[in-house]
């Protein structure tokens, strides 16, 4: 957009605002004055870094949140226009802060580029609870539908309308919205981009949801697995590969499974470093609550053709153009721009060391039996177990940088602690009468 076109439609805007992601994924925004937007743009805005999960010491905490005009949006909501960028974080005008997460999937993407020429179409399942309060009790659920229910049993049907509606009006096309399997639990799928307009668009989606469920009297909630017994909130990611030509390279005509080589090599690195990436995918305590059987969430390391309980899905495809993997370990509540780079990152590991995937899974994986409890067939059943593969390997140190890794990691040994040493009401019901 140019700055022409740009002054035009803030000056629509009621308000800006300057979104970006802290280390864990939570959604940070500084409100800035949109008359001031060219300035802003040119030398950025600065804020307490020291103040924001994992970016920033107190003794070196300036720092700038620059918009990046690329990716501004005209909101639509029922009472007020809102400007919204995505900002870059930085030191100085010209340098990018270390520990801006969106920074790390741009230097995979432009690896992927230059050392393997091509790029990416990504399309993540964007899951959510509405619920009728932010205090979890009784009378918490919005509705008691299930799957492709309809209205009226489905009372979120008029929030995911009203969800799209806005997006639309920004340019933003869905592809298909419903009411998933629990209660409460609703899902909107967005046309396909490449993985940074993506992971952009995801935090977009996130505050827009937030808002308009606000407007009709709910509670949005992205937290991975709320209730005992249910199903979670996923974060699926389609991802398909295209050559500089724009030709998908996942597709081979001549192979059993119209995968081509590369395609099993990049399956085969996502199978390889799966668990050392496991506390991006699922990033918090309550996120390993999700991997149990039977609860449309993977358990083991393995790759299936249209098989839900494989991690990594082979979806099927209508030609050549829409092959692609769907990677089903991810949650909601981890950030996002990590959670795409670790995965395009492990794809291209997979065909710099000429990996192969194996056969793929045959039945249901639920089917098997742990073994162990230490199995490195299986995914990670707890934060810890995570905590310990991602230490003992390379991959995130090596993807993230020495700096960003660090505050990762002392962030998430930090959370992992808190909850080890909590005692809950569980236990008090369970042992105190010993």
């Amino acid at each position: 957009m140019d700055k022409q076109a740009l002054h035009e439609q803030l000056r629509q805007a009621d308000s800006a605002r300057v979104f970006s992601l802290d280390v864990n994924g939570r959604p940070i925004t500084l409100q800035v004055n949109p008359e001031d937007i060219e300035r802003i743009v040119a030398h950025g805005v600065g804020f307490d870094s020291s103040s924001v999960d994992g970016m920033g010491a107190v003794q070196d905490s300036d720092k700038l949140l620059i918009p990046d005009p690329g990716t501004f949006r005209l909101l639509e909501f029922s009472d007020e226009k809102t400007g919204f960028f995505i900002g870059k974080v930085c030191d100085s005008p010209e340098a990018r802060s270390a520990t801006d997460t969106r920074a790390v999937l741009e230097r995979v993407l432009e690896r992927a580029k230059s050392e393997h020429g091509c790029t990416f179409l990504a399309g993540p399942e964007h899951e959510f609870f509405l619920l009728t309060a932010d205090r979890f009790g009784e009378g918490i659920h919005s509705d008691k539908a299930g799957y492709f229910h309809t209205d009226p049993h489905d009372r979120g049907d008029a929030v995911r309308r009203a969800i799209v509606r806005v997006l639309g009006t920004c340019g933003v096309r869905f592809e298909k919205t419903h009411h998933e399997v629990t209660a409460s639990q609703h899902e909107v799928n967005l046309a396909c981009a490449d993985p940074l307009a993506a992971a952009d668009r995801t935090v977009l989606f996130n505050y827009v949801t937030h808002r308009v469920a606000r407007e009709h009297g709910y509670y949005a909630t992205f937290m991975p697995k709320p209730f005992d017994g249910e199903n979670r909130n996923a974060f699926h990611i389609h991802l398909s590969m295209q050559d500089l030509d724009g030709k998908n390279v996942f597709f081979d005509e001549a192979d059993e499974h119209r995968l081509s080589a590369r395609a099993r090599r990049f399956i085969g690195g996502i199978l390889k470093y799966a668990r050392e990436a496991s506390i991006v995918m699922a990033s918090t305590h309550n996120s390993y609550k999700a991997y149990v059987l039977e609860r449309e969430a993977p358990v083991v390391r393995g790759w299936g053709l249209k098989n839900r309980s494989s991690m990594v899905r082979i979806p099927y495809a209508t030609g050549p153009e829409s092959t692609r993997i769907e990677l089903r370990n991810p949650d909601t509540a981890g950030n996002v721009y990590l959670q795409m780079a670790a995965l395009i990152a492990m794809g291209l590991a997979g065909m710099s060391e000429r990996l192969d995937c194996g056969e793929p899974d045959r039945g249901s994986t639920y089917a098997l039996q742990s073994g162990p409890l230490w199995n490195e067939r299986f995914l990670p059943k707890s934060m810890f177990e995570a905590l310990v593969e991602a230490e003992r390997g390379a991959f995130l140190k090596d993807l993230f940088g020495e700096s960003l890794y660090e505050r990762f990691m002392t962030l998430k040994r930090a959370d992992w602690e808190e909850h080890r040493t909590h005692v809950t009401p569980r236990e008090h019901d369970k042992y105190l009468s010993r």
